[in-house]
């Protein structure tokens, strides 16, 4: 069973996949790959031999059984790059994994019509509603959101995705037998338990290190048909899974935001190098030539039917949040008549509170 070498090379963390497909590609077999001697390494040209003299180290002291067993028992998935289930989008990467180990459902999820989406792990609210927004015109598709299972747009991707309707693929810096970040629990569990999937290059004890974090961004990148960036600073995690995309000949758009705000520097210097502005869904659309059926019907029912006052209140939240002051300002209501129409909304769904006493459009 050939399997088990590829599981065996993928737990030795000193080595990589690049490591890894280099002498796959050589000897043509992973079982003859696994077992070379110094000798046979030697010939393989690009291979420094300190790498090799470390690859050889490594391996005799791993149990090949063992770390097969290891991961059975885990109940955790796998494809290889010998797989022809492996998908083919991230296989035409530079640097594909090796092994790509999963939970969930990943092949109900449509890898034809993968996007990614990337950004701050410190959003702003501003960029939180607007990728919410954007999202929420995907509802109901077979469109299927990649992203990194971090905290700030990533959480937002994916929760936005269940909340639409869509599949969703979390792509994450370590094994499965660790959630980072751990107020992410809840989310890992819903993408795995019929939400989509998570996936890892990673064996399953390998730890979060620091250095993990952009290796899996091409992956991210990988996965996808194209990748959305929705906040970025000019330093950042975003940008570097912008340039993978680039490089991988994917499409690369971006969510303007707030020009006064850090996290859109890095927006603003992609769109003015030429990614694809994007304010909306049909925005992505047409970025990727992808056709969907919207039920437009079933979407204007969404909306309670609203009292006079009530509609008033709403055309006046529909660009931005207000607080009560400037709510009364606008619509001219009485203070009672104000509160007691808010809190009518708050209860059908159409609005909420987002601080204080500042309400927002849902």
């Amino acid at each position: 069973m050939k399997d088990k070498y590829w599981i065996a090379f993928s737990s030795i963390e000193q080595i990589d996949s690049t490591f890894i497909k280099k002498l796959y590609g050589y000897f043509g077999d992973i079982e003859k790959a696994f077992h070379a001697s110094l000798d046979d390494l030697k010939k393989i040209e690009g291979l420094s031999i300190k790498k090799s003299e470390n690859f050889l180290k490594y391996r005799d002291k791993v149990d090949i059984d063992r770390t097969f067993t290891e991961v059975e028992t885990r109940g955790i998935n796998f494809l290889t790059l010998e797989d022809e289930n492996y998908p083919k989008m991230l296989k035409n990467i530079d640097n594909p994994p090796a092994v790509l180990y999963y939970k969930g459902k990943l092949f109900e999820c449509n890898l034809d019509k993968t996007l990614a989406v990337v950004g701050s792990r410190k959003a702003s609210l501003h960029g939180r509603e607007d990728l919410k927004k954007i999202i929420s015109g995907l509802a109901n598709t077979d469109i299927c959101i990649v992203s990194g299972l971090a905290s700030g747009i990533d959480t937002v991707a994916h929760t936005s995705a269940i909340e639409n309707n869509l599949k969703t693929i979390g792509v994450i810096a370590s094994g499965l037998d660790h959630i980072y970040p751990a107020s992410n629990k809840t989310l890992y569990h819903n993408i795995e338990n019929g939400y989509g999937a998570v996936v890892t290059e990673y064996y399953p004890t390998f730890e979060p290190i620091k250095f993990r974090f952009p290796q899996r961004n091409r992956i991210v990148s990988g996965l996808s048909f194209g990748t959305l960036v929705a906040e970025a600073s000019l330093k950042s995690g975003a940008l570097i899974t912008a340039n993978l995309t680039l490089e991988q000949g994917r499409e690369l758009m971006c969510v303007p935001g707030l020009i006064s705000n850090p996290n859109t520097q890095g927006i603003y210097k992609l769109l003015k190098n030429g990614a694809a502005l994007v304010t909306e869904s049909d925005d992505i659309l047409n970025a990727l030539n992808w056709e969907i059926k919207k039920d437009t019907y079933s979407e204007q029912l969404t909306l309670p039917m609203l009292t006079n006052e009530e509609e008033i209140i709403y055309k006046n939240l529909e660009i931005e949040e207000k607080g009560i002051d400037e709510l009364l300002a606008l619509t001219k209501l009485k203070l009672d008549d104000l509160l007691m129409n808010l809190t009518t909304m708050e209860l059908k769904g159409i609005i909420k509170q987002c601080g204080g006493d500042r309400y927002k459009k849902v």
